[in-house]
């Protein structure tokens, strides 16, 4: 049996079959995206009632992962507050205590004077952290989430404005 001469008709032939198999596997790819496992966590508000982190989904989001010990992540705090002032509603932040209790969570986020919402993660802290990539568990780590769920930028480290600034026009643009 001869093999066949490859025309341009049996070439865009071949490509809509390949296209065809492997479309839907990208469909479902995209279906759940790498944010999920905040999304379905539940955590603690600074008194210690639960709050389901599904209720910020649709929104863009920059999450926070702190620890009262870290002194990086005690820096970056006006620099969040700033982020979330000139946002004004637009892009939310939420800070995430890697924190065993709430009331000394809270006596920190007064001090500190945090103007965007806090949560204690207690136990589920690090997990949560590992399972949204930060497999190193260091502090800060922050991450950039879009309206639809997509991870858009993380950060481990300090953030400065020009990361907010940058991440925010990322953000807005989704």
């Amino acid at each position: 049996m001869p093999i066949p001469t490859l025309t341009p008709t049996l070439l865009k032939k071949l490509i809509s079959i390949l296209l065809l198999t492997l479309l839907p596997g990208l469909a479902m790819a995209t279906e759940q995206p790498a944010s999920a496992p905040l999304f379905a966590a539940t955590l603690s508000d600074l008194d210690d009632k639960p709050v389901a982190l599904a209720n910020y989904r649709g929104k863009p989001l920059v999450v926070n992962f702190w620890a009262r010990w870290c002194a990086p992540c005690r820096a970056e705090i006006p620099e969040l507050n700033a982020f979330r002032d000139s946002q004004k509603g637009k892009i939310e932040v939420l800070g995430i205590g890697i924190e065993d209790k709430a009331e000394p969570a809270k006596a920190f986020a007064k001090t500190y004077a945090i103007t965007y919402p806090v949560f204690v993660a207690k136990e589920k802290g690090i997990p949560l952290m590992q399972a949204l990539g930060n497999t190193k568990g260091g502090l800060p780590f922050t991450q950039f989430i879009d309206r639809n769920g997509n991870i858009v930028h993380t950060k481990l480290g300090l953030l400065k404005k020009a990361d907010l600034d940058a991440a925010g026009d990322m953000l807005l643009k989704r």
